[in-house]
């Protein structure tokens, strides 16, 4: 019976570390504009609790999940044909403890490593040509519109003998439209993009459960994001922040599992705070709006960011 149970809570954190990798983001003015040669390093610190719901793939009602993960960011803002382009680079580490109860037996497990590190390329179409630090100064933030590229690469810990893993093996691409709008202090920006997700050949294989190989695929996410953001003074702002994302059901040596579909949203508060020239903080809050199948997780991160104009040595 232990064994069972064992199996049902790996189950569960791996339902876990599939949300992590479909990034729930929640990302208010991720398409604004920075003069030419503008960096940041940013640390993150993230906490996360909540409930898993399993949409009654297991007798495990009472799952739940606590998870730290601190992130390092690089931002670098460039010319990409007279465009305002960028490039950032992130890499996550996880801590976290998992709880469940099945027929009465509890357990709890602890996981900890290095995730998948991202990637994001970002340009724009519309609104903001490629400018000098002088020429931004003049620049009026009217309408943006913007595409950007996100790739999570396999770099992650990993090991395909365990059930959960802090990498997931495998490629993912987010292609995503981006529109920014200014009316005096107040910007809207609203993004439309897809989640698509490459093959990991060697998903939980030879061990005591499949002795052979087994491979799992999953079908392309797509996701809807919104945030209003107001300015209280230069470079200090509040947002309200929303999501939405459905796909993502998974496949296992070609049968596919329904029940994992993912129908889900979250809502959020974001706050920006200057601290001195080149240094700022920034503080969210989110929680799930309506959670159909995965984590139902309340979120607090705090960010801290120091950047500067310049090319990198």
């Amino acid at each position: 019976m232990q064994t069972i149970f064992q199996f049902g809570l790996l189950l569960f954190i791996g339902v876990c570390s599939c949300q992590l990798i479909a990034a729930q983001d929640l990302a208010p003015r991720a398409y604004i504009i920075t003069p030419l040669h503008s960096n940041a390093v940013t640390l993150t610190y993230s906490y996360s609790d909540g409930a898993v719901l399993l949409n009654g793939q297991l007798p495990v009602p009472d799952a739940t999940a606590q998870l730290h993960v601190p992130i390092v960011t690089y931002f670098h803002s460039f010319n990409f044909f007279g465009r305002s382009a960028n490039i950032t680079a992130s890499l996550p580490y996880s801590v976290g403890y998992f709880q469940g109860t099945f027929q009465d037996n509890e357990t709890n497990l602890y996981r900890s490593g290095l995730l998948d590190a991202s990637f994001r390329f970002s340009v724009n179409l519309k609104g903001g040509p490629a400018m000098s630090v002088q020429e931004f100064r003049s620049w009026k933030h009217k309408t943006i519109l913007g595409l950007s590229l996100r790739i999570v690469a396999p770099t992650g810990q990993y090991d395909g003998i365990r059930l959960i893993n802090n990498g997931a093996n495998r490629w993912s691409f987010k292609p995503e439209f981006g529109v920014s709008r200014r009316w005096g202090h107040w910007v809207l920006d609203a993004y439309d993009g897809a989640w698509f997700f490459a093959t990991n050949p060697e998903y939980w294989s030879h061990n005591s459960f499949y002795p052979g190989t087994r491979s799992e695929s999953q079908a392309p996410i797509a996701s809807l994001e919104g945030h209003l953001s107001y300015d209280l003074k230069p470079r200090l702002w509040l947002s309200l922040d929303s999501n939405f994302w459905y796909g993502g059901r998974t496949t296992v040596n070609g049968v596919e599992n329904t029940k994992t579909l993912q129908k889900n949203s979250r809502i959020g508060v974001t706050a920006s705070v200057p601290v001195s020239k080149h240094e700022s903080l920034k503080f969210s809050y989110s929680t799930g709006a309506y959670v159909h199948f995965g984590g139902d997780f309340r979120m607090v991160s705090v960010a801290w960011q120091y950047s500067w104009l310049g090319r990198p040595n």
